[in-house]
């Protein structure tokens, strides 16, 4: 197994697999409904059953090259994640998503964790487009896209439901020859 650093606060990034669904599951018991405002996650893995069914799904994903999920550890407490909801090589498309334990927020985390997955995706895979979708009220994920130098490019009036409540949803994207220059820019 591998893990990445994310800086000099014991942050980690790692593959987050079916054999860690207990763990996976005491995270997001620990934080659901701060992590479930406005996205579907926390509402999946309600018993270790459907933890480990999620995670295997993504390896499943993993497998057939269409999307990963990874893990956020700081000090050896899994405290969030990133992961490519889809992931279209034919295309050089891919979108993708985060989640974080309140605890955890402003510190960077997702920033530098999603930073880790586009270049991976851009450099190594050779991905074209990367896409953010984020619903209108989630400030936080919004100012994540915007960090991450990400143009918005549509908003989808009231097409999310949510816990019974209809949501608009932000597609954010950066292409790889943006990505790559802002990159550069910043060294």
């Amino acid at each position: 197994m591998f893990a990445i650093s994310l800086g000099d606060d014991g942050a980690e990034l790692r593959p987050l697999e079916p054999w860690n669904a207990g763990e996976y599951l005491a995270h997001i018991d620990r934080s659901r409904e701060y992590i479930g405002r406005f996205i579907g996650l926390a509402d999946r893995a309600t018993d270790l059953a459907s933890a480990t069914g999620f995670l295997q799904a993504y390896a499943e994903k993993q497998a057939t090259d269409t999307g990963r999920i990874y893990g956020i550890w700081v000090e050896g407490t899994l405290v969030g994640g990133v992961l490519f909801r889809s992931f279209d090589v034919a295309q050089g498309n891919c979108e993708v998503g985060c989640w974080l334990e309140e605890p955890a927020v402003g510190r960077g985390l997702i920033s530098r964790a999603m930073r880790v997955l586009i270049d991976w995706a851009v450099d190594e895979r050779g991905m074209h487009r990367v896409t953010w979708e984020a619903s209108s009220a989630n400030t936080a994920s919004i100012n994540v896209a915007k960090r991450l130098g990400m143009e918005r490019e549509a908003v989808h009036r009231e097409s999310s439901l949510h816990r019974g409540v209809r949501h608009d949803a932000e597609i954010w994207s950066v292409l790889a020859p943006e990505w790559v220059k802002q990159r550069e820019a910043a060294q």
